[in-house]
């Protein structure tokens, strides 16, 4: 379980907020892992193995496991035991019920003796109101992760209107602020919205973001370090498919680190422009 704190050493230490989206697609795999008995597992291995030095947090998608039923579930669970605990672990679930349901997803992935999985962090959909947040806050430690602001085309359907509290994205921040703080509470917010982050930091100064849209999806890390970032950072920027897809051939690990070290080095030198680090 990573704390705040913990999370920010890291970023130092690694001179990197990367986070690695596990999307693993078993049509998607080289060919050649199939002869394993778990090909995704052994994807994931790989991959991680491959990055752990260079990256923060990873991020499975839950949907990627659970299209294959069971055996995707034993998958997730694998992957979940494999990764380091130095880094941060979010389940990429989006889940967005209330109550007994609500608790029931959060027991599945944070509690071990239930689901076999206790990820540090979980990403929700906050639409149900506070009762979709709160389940998942009564285990002390965990982050849940609220979606903001969304890179999707769709994201303009609601996510925009006009509230008495504001734009829909800056009244649910506001109102999930009020739930649990900095060190609980992160949010997600697309790398496609650039300036925009400028705005969101008005909202939520001390949060955490967790960025995805950068690489595959056009987003531009320097644009979301110029209005994101904070004095600790405050961010954690997610790539997937750019990195864990880099190559279908046997040398896939050691092109996913080649994608991976690539993304570091640039976020070095925004920690170092930022004065982060030295």
């Amino acid at each position: 379980m990573l704390s705040y704190s913990q999370l920010v050493e890291q970023i130092k230490l690694k001179k990197s907020f990367l986070c690695v989206g596990l999307d693993t697609d078993p049509d998607k795999i080289p060919a050649f892992l199939q002869r394993y008995p778990d090909p995704v597992l052994e994807f994931n291995k790989r991959i991680i193995d491959a990055t752990h030095d260079l990256c923060v947090a990873y991020k499975p998608n839950a949907a990627f496991y659970e299209s294959s039923g069971v055996k995707g579930l034993q998958s997730l669970i694998g992957t979940y035991e494999y990764l380091p605990k130095a880094c941060l672990s979010i389940i990429d679930a989006k889940r967005g019920d209330i109550g007994n349901t609500s608790d029931r997803y959060a027991r599945a992935f944070f509690d071990k003796n239930a689901g076999g999985m206790s990820f540090d962090a979980i990403t929700v959909t906050p639409y149900m109101g506070h009762d979709s947040i709160t389940p998942y806050l009564a285990y002390e430690g965990k982050w849940v992760i609220v979606l903001a602001l969304t890179s999707s085309v769709g994201s303009r359907d609601f996510q925009y209107l006009q509230t008495p509290e504001g734009l829909l994205h800056e009244a649910v921040i506001n109102k999930v602020n009020t739930l649990a703080g900095a060190d609980r509470i992160m949010y997600v917010v697309g790398a496609t919205k650039g300036a925009e982050f400028e705005n969101i930091r008005k909202h939520a100064p001390d949060n955490f973001l967790l960025v995805p849209g950068v690489g595959a999806q056009g987003g531009s890390l320097e644009d979301v370090c110029r209005y994101g970032m904070n004095a600790d950072c405050g961010l954690l920027v997610n790539s997937s498919r750019s990195i864990i897809y880099a190559s279908n051939g046997e040398d896939f690990a050691e092109a996913a680190r080649a994608e991976a070290q690539k993304l570091q080095r640039q976020m070095q030198a925004e920690l170092e422009k930022a004065g982060i680090i030295s």
